[in-house]
């Protein structure tokens, strides 16, 4: 009772719902806040069991599921090897307002941000960060499978994915974004995306 009084006073997530619950670097006010959206989301799906026009995929407590089930649905449809798929991210020009359907194939997704650069919506490439501003948010992106020999890899980073600013042990995926510069640019920035700042 005491460590879960001083975990309350000193505004931190206790140890013992550390260990039950996802990774966070929010102080407890926001990991609450933060939880309560997470319930809300899980609770409009089961309403009808549908996917959402656009999937907040930080609110998912294991997102690699969720990415792995778009090239298992993908691969089962088109009779394709699992093996031979990979993830293809095509950012949109629009917030997850503007969408008020799912996509045929794959999802849309939302609530990303980006550390150490930021999303030029309008040339759609990876752009030098603006001063002051940590972790612009991401315009809703669009995740289908394809087959890895339909994969293009020019001007493309290898975005890692994490669940935290916390990396390591918070690692999700990686997503291909365009570019315009050189992709070790990117990588000497330290540049990913983020479910959570």
């Amino acid at each position: 009772m005491e460590a879960l009084e001083y975990s309350i006073f000193m505004d931190t997530v206790p140890p013992s719902w550390e260990k039950r619950a996802y990774p966070s670097m929010l102080g407890l006010g926001g990991w609450f806040a933060d939880l309560m959206l997470r319930l809300k989301e899980l609770e409009s799906w089961v309403g009808d069991f549908q996917l959402p026009s656009s999937v907040w995929l930080a609110g998912f407590f294991n997102p690699q599921s969720f990415l792995t089930a778009i090239m298992q649905s993908t691969a089962r449809k088109n009779e394709w090897p699992l093996d031979k798929m990979c993830l293809s991210c095509d950012v949109t020009k629009k917030q997850r307002e503007d969408f008020t359907t799912p996509p045929r194939d794959g999802a849309y997704v939302n609530g990303l941000f980006m550390e150490g650069a930021r999303w030029d919506i309008t040339l759609g490439v990876i752009a030098e960060a603006k001063l002051k501003e940590l972790f612009p948010m991401m315009p809703v992106i669009y995740i289908k499978a394809i087959t890895q020999d339909k994969q293009d890899l020019r001007n493309m980073y290898e975005c890692p994915v994490y669940k935290t600013r916390q990396r390591g042990p918070n690692f999700v995926w990686t997503f291909n974004l365009k570019t315009k510069e050189k992709p070790a640019k990117w990588t000497m920035a330290g540049v990913a995306l983020l479910l959570c700042t």
